[in-house]
């Protein structure tokens, strides 16, 4: 029997967990934003434009480090790099999304709503797609205003609190790969290994100790998790 694919009120109800995710998270954005003397639009176009969490705390740091624009948008792009490949794993499950829909639902994918979405059974549709991605996107875009005008006048232990919403959404999608799969794991530390050894002894110019941790970490991801790949197609 062929399965039917999700609608909006799927859609609705998977966006849920994400959209009470992402609001804290959006908000420790939005203050640690200001705290790097960016502008109100400015961080606000951050989450418009860029809407992916890693890369605008990273880009933040990088900022506050005096690092060139150059390295900055280098580093992002290898970091989403990632998503590339998550686009071309929901394209196959798309059913009936017209063409004019794809850059839209290209640029909503996160590591979450992806998460979300490869977990759903049957076609996906771009009704469930776009109320998924377009629900977490307003989260997102709303924590990080809220969090840049009221952030400040919050006490200093919940201010604190919000920025642990970020390691947490990092652990949720690391440990059930490192559950899956150890050499998950190894890549893990590899890539923190590089990236203190080469910021600890400056082997390389600021900023691009991040860069070539994500590059030596994916380089060594195409040969260690291949063999992954070709244990769970036995």
């Amino acid at each position: 029997m062929k399965q039917q694919s999700r609608g909006a009120n799927a859609g609705l109800v998977a966006a849920l967990p994400i959209v009470i995710g992402y609001f804290p998270v959006a908000m420790a954005f939005g203050l640690l934003a200001k705290t790097v003397n960016i502008s109100l639009w400015d961080t606000c176009l951050f989450s418009l434009v860029v809407f992916a969490g890693a890369s605008q705390f990273m880009a933040l740091d990088l900022i506050k480090a005096g690092i060139a624009a150059g390295d900055i948008i280098l580093a992002t792009f290898l970091l989403n790099l990632r998503h590339l490949m998550m686009s071309a794993s929901l394209a196959v499950r798309c059913e009936n999304v017209k063409r004019g829909w794809l850059p839209f639902i290209a640029f909503g994918i996160t590591d979450e709503t992806f998460s979300v979405a490869s977990l759903q059974n049957g076609k996906l549709s771009a009704r469930f797609l776009l109320t998924l991605q377009v629900l977490a996107y307003a989260a997102w875009v709303s924590g990080t205003l809220a969090g840049y005008l009221v952030g400040a006048a919050l006490p200093v232990a919940v201010q604190s609190s919000l920025g642990i919403g970020l390691y947490a959404m990092f652990t949720a999608i690391l440990v059930p790969e490192i559950k899956r799969s150890a050499n998950v794991l190894y890549l893990a530390a590899m890539s923190g290994t590089v990236y203190v050894i080469s910021d600890t002894f400056q082997l390389l110019p600021a900023g691009w100790a991040l860069i070539i941790s994500i590059i030596t970490a994916s380089v060594a991801g195409l040969f260690i998790l291949k063999d992954d790949t070709k244990e769970d197609a036995m």
